[in-house]
């Protein structure tokens, strides 16, 4: 009895296998096609230009190589905080075709900061791959008598309710500083403005007298004499500031940094959400998009799996909560 032949497969199947094996799928998810079958837009809370702009374009640069040659489309939708991008996504379809370049506001605490959120930040996304995370600074202007963390709560307490700025209500340099005066027992006056180029602004007219930013934005006043630089809030110390040491040897297990990572509509498959996962850690790999996160943004790349990005999100959920709460901090 003749058996019958097995069919052989063409250069576009056995692509899609070899990639599908690649990236531990079963057989099945190949004969529906490999993810990206066609651009990916990819959704960011900010304006163009910013640190998040500048990471997502770097890492759209570099996707097509890892992702069946299509394409990250980058759309900025910009506003509220983030929660504008944040509804955008959190109503996309979950087909990994609408995904978001997530950040603190949108994707974890917006719901404390905006009681009338049309979502919940904690059920409405699909965690995915953590990218990146940023370190922040506090700076002073170079006319402020101190130049560690001790000497300048030492100077804010003499003063008296100094006035201190951040690039919006909400916004991770806004807390930072909330928690730090908490922790140190301080009392300063919040100036909000629109951006960190404003902040930085309002240091070097003196019309402010510390922010905690991030370092990159900070860095060319920092070399320059301009600002000074008197410790990291992040938990570990940053190249790009030699001798500058963590606020946390002051306060003790003080750590503030801002995060970015891929996340996208709630009901993904998992089997996709292994995919896309794979792709993008692959993808912050790539010696150009390291380069400019650890050179340029004085970043560092993380990646992982999305349990572990999920479990960075709830954690800073839980962190800051108390902290919006004790402030009566809100944007609406």
């Amino acid at each position: 009895m003749t058996q019958p032949s097995t069919p052989r497969l063409g250069r576009r199947d056995a692509a899609l296998l070899a990639l599908a094996a690649a990236l531990g799928l079963p057989r099945g998810a190949a004969a529906q096609g490999a993810w990206p079958e066609r651009p990916v837009r990819l959704i960011v809370p900010f304006g163009a230009g910013g640190a998040i702009d500048t990471l997502s374009r770097t890492v759209a640069q570099a996707f097509p190589a890892h992702a069946n040659g299509q394409n990250l489309i980058v759309e900025n939708r910009s506003g509220a905080g983030g929660t504008i991008a944040g509804n955008v996504t959190a109503q996309a379809r979950p087909d990994g075709y609408t995904l978001m370049m997530g950040d603190l506001g949108a994707n974890a605490i917006g719901r404390e900061l905006q009681p009338s959120l049309p979502y919940d930040p904690m059920t409405a996304f699909t965690p995915i791959c953590h990218l990146v995370t940023l370190p922040l600074v506090l700076v002073v202007p170079a006319s402020v008598p101190a130049n560690d963390a001790p000497s300048f709560f030492e100077y804010a307490r003499r003063q008296g309710d100094i006035p201190y700025a951040h690039p919006g209500v909400g916004y991770i340099g806004h807390l930072a500083q909330e928690l730090m005066l908490r922790e140190a027992g301080l009392r300063m006056t919040p100036v909000p403005y629109r951006s960190g180029a404003e902040v930085l602004r309002s240091l070097l007219a003196n019309e402010t007298q510390s922010a905690i930013i991030t370092v990159s934005t900070s860095l060319p006043q920092i070399r320059e004499g301009k600002l000074k630089a008197l410790a990291i809030a992040s938990k570990d110390p940053v190249e790009q500031l030699p001798g500058v040491r963590p606020l946390a040897e002051t306060l003790p297990g003080f750590d503030a940094s801002v995060w970015h990572g891929i996340l996208g509509p709630a009901g993904m498959a998992p089997n996709l959400v292994t995919a896309i996962n794979r792709v993008f850690n692959a993808t912050i790999q790539v010696p150009e998009v390291r380069r400019s996160v650890e050179q340029t943004q004085a970043g560092r790349v993380v990646g992982g799996t999305p349990e572990e990005f999920a479990a960075r999100i709830r954690a800073d959920y839980e962190r800051w909560t108390p902290v919006i709460r004790a402030a009566g901090i809100r944007t609406e």
